[in-house]
């Protein structure tokens, strides 16, 4: 009801509630909400056809307010009825103190993703609000129960077991009480396989056609699941509290994993892996699964209070996937994986002039998606291992099940966890969240060392930068590893004194710290010239990451590392350091260096001599992407054509379309890509080839396309799109396209995904190198002193690598 009846409404309310509404969800109405409102149910209709209309029944318990405010992220004439009279302002439907509202409602599509045979709902942060009416903020946890109306044919899953079909109509049981982005269902036409693990039956859902890949993957995949739960459930001694456990494959999902109680939602393609899958693809597949399987703890049994705290869900669930992926996994080294997981990736964020704390204030939810990022995935999970190292393992472990306990389907801040760890240890952990979790940035760690008569007198570790309390490994090579506890600004390593002088000193010898470490001239000098002596894999990791910081610091230059690189793979045998040391490469000749034809001759004959399919893949994805002469790129296409084979090369459907991609990128003909297209077998394949080749044979149409936020939706699909479109052999003629790019990026973070802002503008970035390119982001800064600062820090962090080697570049003389 409308008119004078819901002014008359609105002007009894107190002022305090009318002050608070605004665009979004303000932080002052969520707090005023989560104390006023209680036991929240909702009874929940979705009705899909042309468009999808709703119906939404919510109770719950009220106290001490003399209205109600719900969110409906729509136009005013998405409102269909409501029960009681209401006011729509903002975003916000108003109504007077009650305990019961039923509300007819379109459901708004921006959260709700559309294709022609399946459905699926994708709320986190804020954009359940977005579908339909609700209290949309974390701390207002409630049970859902609900009914869909669906095509005819169509399945559905959503967090609740299935109660009864009839006909269209699904109806689902109640959940036991989870936040409004938790809330999910997908319908549509996919295929069910079951399974039983330790007693537990799961279900997949997909909508492979490649009846071979799915069952050369499904066992994997269920065993993977079991494993995590049985493993979450031992180190937590918490029973699973979903019930059901079904998980769906979707081929668009913008995320590899969404973490839905009950029904968790992957993107299909990270699950169901080719054979040519590289070792990296396979520890990424059981990262991912724990990752969403310790989620139902870490997340959904326990919630932030409020998005501000959104790393704690995460940092958890990183830290936990890298415990439970172990066994599956016995001869990999875990330390290294740990270390190339986690540290490059945080490293070029904390290096970058984005840099920001962990915890951010956040005083409306929906800014909440500017939020992530590599930090509150990739830093998070080493300081919980810095964390667990300071206060050991058992009483950790000890402290996470007292948390998980006191607040089991409730809410909990950062604040209250470390309160409880705290009382498990002597260390201050207080004091060490205030540095690691509300500081920005990292130490530079640097190390003295003073000689005498061929033995240590002294060994200093200096950290500039504040006091980072954290335990590393001092390594004073070739194989002496002394712990260390950077508790002060300056630490001498005692143990040290009267050792035999080392050949080099290591200041992060087992990868455990964190910070920008400097090596010493000496040091850096025999490392340059005994790289084939050090053979512990750890420690050849870590000096990747420290002699590419040195790089980017410009103590090294690139034709150096270069050589260097060249020289480890000819011997490098470790899956994990070849992923390394190719992504530097990759980079190296992104930014720096074009690929030399020696390195793309090298590469090939690396793939003819590996041992293992997975390494071969992985140099071959390599290949694809570092060659350039007309011989190689003539050897790739007889490669695309079947006509030259590579012993113990497998080379799927997806491995075709992108070589295809590749080839057209290098001036293949349009024919090449038809035929590719002619190729595909699978349905959502051959959409996702036809969305994206468009870049390669119409870029200058495919950007424009892109200005039309319907073209946007499948956002993997985009992102690939503009990879191809600024990959560096497209450098100069898409130079043109990273203003407007730039231009429409607070467009970008309000229409999209939460990842999707940072993907947009760093895939934009990723293949440019020039000055040019590197002024045009900073006259858009520097033209907008206004500009939304969390999308700010998303761009300084895109263009960092942009920045270094444009400065690089421009230096007199190079």
């Amino acid at each position: 009801m409308r008119g004078a009846l819901a002014a008359l409404l609105l002007a009894g309310c107190s002022m305090a509630t009318k002050d608070l509404i605004a665009p979004g969800l303000p932080l002052g109405l969520a707090e005023r909400r989560a104390e006023a409102i209680s036991n929240v149910r909702y009874q929940v209709e979705f009705r899909i056809g042309e468009r999808i209309e709703g119906t939404v029944t919510v109770r719950f318990d009220l106290e001490g307010e003399d209205t109600v405010v719900l969110d409906f992220d729509q136009p005013a004439d998405h409102i269909l009825a409501v029960s009681a009279p209401y006011e729509f302002t903002d975003g916000h439907i108003t109504l007077a103190a009650t305990r019961e509202v039923r509300i007819e409602f379109v459901a708004g599509e921006g959260s709700i993703h559309r294709q022609d045979e399946f459905v699926y709902t994708l709320f986190v942060p804020d954009r359940a609000s977005h579908a339909l009416p609700c209290f949309d903020q974390p701390n207002l946890k409630a049970r859902f129960k609900l009914s869909l109306e669906v095509p005819e044919g169509w399945v559905a899953i959503a967090n609740g077991a299935v109660g009864a079909r009839q006909g269209r109509r699904i109806t689902f049981a109640e959940t036991r009480p989870i936040p409004t982005y938790l809330f999910s269902f997908v319908a549509g036409k996919f295929e069910e396989i079951a399974a039983e693990r330790n007693g537990r039956l799961f279900r997949m859902y997909h909508r492979e056609t490649d009846r071979g890949k799915v069952e050369r993957n499904a066992s994997t995949i269920f065993d993977l699941h079991a494993s995590a739960l049985a493993w979450l459930e031992a180190y937590t001694q918490i029973p699973y509290p979903w019930g059901k456990f079904d998980f769906v494959l979707i081929p668009p999902f913008p995320y590899g994993g969404m973490e839905h109680p009950g029904a968790i939602f992957y993107r299909a393609s990270t699950l169901l892996l080719d054979e040519s899958a590289t070792q990296e693809e396979k520890l990424a597949r059981a990262s991912v699964i724990a990752h969403e399987t310790a989620h139902m703890w870490f997340g959904d049994l326990v919630t932030m209070n409020w998005f501000d705290d959104v790393w704690t869900k995460e940092s958890f669930a990183s830290f936990m996937a890298d415990k439970i992926v172990r066994p599956s996994f016995p001869k990999l080294n875990h330390a290294l994986r740990f270390f190339t997981a986690h540290h490059p990736a945080a490293y070029a964020i904390d290096r970058s002039r984005g840099t920001h704390p962990l915890h951010q204030e956040l005083e409306n939810l929906q800014e909440a998606g500017t939020l992530y990022g590599a930090l509150i995935y990739r830093k998070s999970a080493v300081v919980l291992k810095q964390m667990e190292l300071l206060a050991g393992e058992e009483a950790f472990r000890d402290g996470l099940g007292q948390y998980l306990k006191t607040y089991s389907f409730a809410n909990a801040t950062w604040v209250q966890l470390v309160e409880i760890l705290d009382r498990q240890t002597d260390v201050d952990l207080e004091a060490f969240s205030r540095m690691w979790v509300y500081q920005s940035g990292w130490p530079t760690i640097t190390t003295g060392l003073t000689l005498k008569d061929g033995k240590i007198e002294q060994l200093f570790l200096k950290q500039l930068g504040g006091v980072w309390n954290q335990r590393l490994d001092v390594l004073l090579g070739p194989s002496t590893s002394l712990p260390v506890t950077m508790d002060a600004a300056d630490v001498e390593v005692a143990a040290a004194r009267g050792l035999p002088a080392p050949d080099f000193v290591l200041p992060n010898g087992k990868g455990r710290g964190y910070g920008l470490f400097v090596l010493d001239e000496r040091s850096l000098l025999y490392i340059k010239d005994n790289w084939a002596a050090i053979r512990d894999p750890l420690t050849r990791g870590v000096i990747w990451e420290t002699l590419w910081d040195a790089l980017l610091e410009r103590w090294m230059q690139p034709q150096e590392f270069l050589a260097l690189a060249r020289q480890a793979l000819a011997t490098e045998t470790v899956e994990l350091n070849v992923q390394l040391i190719l992504g530097k490469l990759g980079e190296l000749s992104r930014r720096y260096l074009d690929p030399p034809a020696e390195l793309e001759w090298q590469v090939w004959e690396l793939i003819q001599a590996a041992a293992s399919p997975t390494l071969k893949s992985t140099y071959f994805k390599a290949y694809r992407d570092l060659v350039r002469s007309p011989e190689g790129v003539e050897k790739m296409k007889r490669v695309w054509l079947r006509e030259l084979k590579i012993p113990g090369l497998k080379f799927s459907e997806q491995d075709e379309m992108a070589t295809a991609l590749a080839l057209g990128l290098r001036g293949r003909s349009k024919v090449l890509l038809d035929m590719q297209a002619a190729r595909i077998q699978n349905p959502d394949r051959r959409k996702r080839f036809a969305f994206v080749h468009r870049a390669v044979e119409d870029p200058d149409g495919f950007f424009q396309s892109l200005r039309d936020v319907k073209n946007r939706r499948h956002e993997p699909w985009v992102l690939e799109g503009l990879a191809l479109l600024h990959h560096p052999l497209r450098a100069k003629r898409s130079e043109k396209h990273i203003l407007p790019s730039l231009e429409l990026l607070e467009e970008i973070q309000r229409t999209g995904d939460i990842f999707f802002p940072m993907g947009w503008i760093s895939t934009t970035l990723s293949g440019h190198r020039s000055r040019s390119a590197a002024n045009t982001v900073e006259s858009f800064l520097s033209a907008r002193p206004h500009y939304p600062r969390r999308l700010r820090l998303k761009i300084l962090q895109a263009a960092d690598g942009l920045f270094r080697a444009a400065h690089y570049t421009s230096v007199p003389g190079r």
